[in-house]
């Protein structure tokens, strides 16, 4: 089974926020070499838990695809880009997830699609057992990014409110102008839920379908398969193992 992973990195000093900075140059020619990696992506993250236009220097993510769980649990641990990165962090956590269902594009490419023996119809994401991760990605339109995070600090407010998210980030791969969402719920109807409710996230929608707000989408479910290390000294997942 193919697998994707999430990979969170934290630095606090600011000779580690330096060496990360110039890392976004250098690693993207010595990733590509890892094997088992299918497709990656480096990105960084805006203040606060990054849905913000204003960037991070602490906080950093490399988001890839796999040929397995086995090989990206291997790669994340020992790889030496994931290794570097590790050594030089305060605090890392790594996601690993199942590709359910995905849509649209990533840069030209639909990097998630066909990842999943066990993949579902969009249509059938609703009826998906356990923990669900969403993952959203656009590419925003010039003319209208002011209007796009106009509208950020209230859906972040928003879903910070909501008692079922378990975790949720925002990070990017150029500031501004290319976005990415990610969150993680203890089921398809808590996140459905949260989606259809109308409030700030359910206009902000409708102004995207109706402005014509982005000039490329990705929307992309997952199944956790579990985590590594820490993220603000505990794993995000770990209400999932006290309930269960």
């Amino acid at each position: 089974m193919h697998c994707a992973s999430l990979s969170l990195y934290r630095f606090g000093a600011l000779t580690a926020r330096a060496w990360v900075l110039g890392q976004m140059g250098l690693a993207r020619w010595s990733l590509p070499r890892t094997p088992g990696l299918r497709f990656w992506k480096l990105c960084g993250s805006g203040t606060g838990e990054g849905f913000t236009p204003v960037p991070n220097t602490a906080v950093w993510a490399i988001l890839a695809t796999w040929d397995s769980e086995a090989v990206a649990r291997q790669r994340v641990a020992h790889a030496p880009v994931y290794r570097r990165w590790a050594d030089h962090a305060d605090e890392s956590w790594t996601v690993f997830l199942d590709p359910l269902a995905a849509r649209g594009l990533w840069g030209g490419v639909a990097p998630f699609d066909g990842l999943a023996a066990a993949g579902c119809p969009w249509s059938q994401i609703g009826a998906a057992a356990g923990p669900i991760a969403a993952l959203t990605r656009a590419s925003i339109r010039p003319a209208r990014a002011l209007k796009f995070w106009d509208r950020v600090p209230d859906i972040s407010a928003t879903i910070g409110r909501d008692a079922n998210v378990l975790f949720k980030i925002g990070i990017g791969e150029v500031p501004l102008m290319h976005q990415v969402t990610f969150s993680i719920w203890p089921d398809a109807a808590s996140m459905a839920a949260f989606a259809r409710a109308d409030g700030p996230h359910a206009r902000a929608i409708r102004a995207v379908r109706e402005e014509n707000w982005f000039r490329e989408e990705l929307y992309a479910r997952f199944r956790i398969l579990g985590d590594a290390g820490t993220w603000n000294g505990q794993s995000p997942l770990a209400p999932l193992e006290t309930a269960a």
